[in-house]
């Protein structure tokens, strides 16, 4: 039973990758805790959906070693993020801020699906008129039944019937 409930709790315990290199690690805690943080914070610019605490790119790992050298340093965690920034952009961030520069980034996403969702309803739109209004001729417009045509219907629709 132990054994059981130690499993079902090793399964539900988050597993963070880390690509932290032992030579990287700063001997004081409390710094590396810092260097963690801000490492949770950048993005990996060779990977882009990793920060740069998670990846083993070579440009991660000098990011990771650039964070504890400012911090060893004597900046602030501000300070770090400001150096950073300030030479590869919000787009190092995993968080960008909310601004000018930043508003396709934020908005982006909803402004793309709404344009998804206008084109996707104006071409059901269309489908669902062209149903309605009968069989089309090669120029797209409709075209009435026959006369033969109206016939050959009717009966087929009195033979379902019987």
């Amino acid at each position: 039973m132990r054994a059981f409930l130690l499993a079902v709790l090793l399964a539900l315990t988050p597993v963070t990758a880390s690509a932290v290199q032992p030579d990287e690690v700063l001997k004081d805690p409390a710094l590396e805790g810092r260097a963690r943080e801000i490492s949770k914070d950048l993005r990996c610019l060779v990977c882009q959906n990793q920060s740069i605490d998670d990846s083993n790119a070579p440009l991660a790992r000098d990011l990771r070693v650039l964070v504890r050298e400012r911090l060893t340093a004597g900046d602030s965690n501000q300070q770090v993020l400001s150096f950073v920034t300030d030479r590869y952009g919000d787009y190092v961030l995993l968080r960008p801020p909310f601004k000018a520069t930043t508003l396709f980034l934020w908005i982006g996403p909803f402004v793309i699906l709404a344009i998804g969702g206008v084109v996707t309803a104006v071409y059901l739109r269309g489908r669902k008129g062209a149903a309605a209004d009968g069989p089309m001729t090669a120029g797209g417009d409709t075209a009435p039944l026959t006369e033969d045509e109206r016939r050959r219907l009717d009966a087929l629709l009195r033979k379902d019937k019987a």
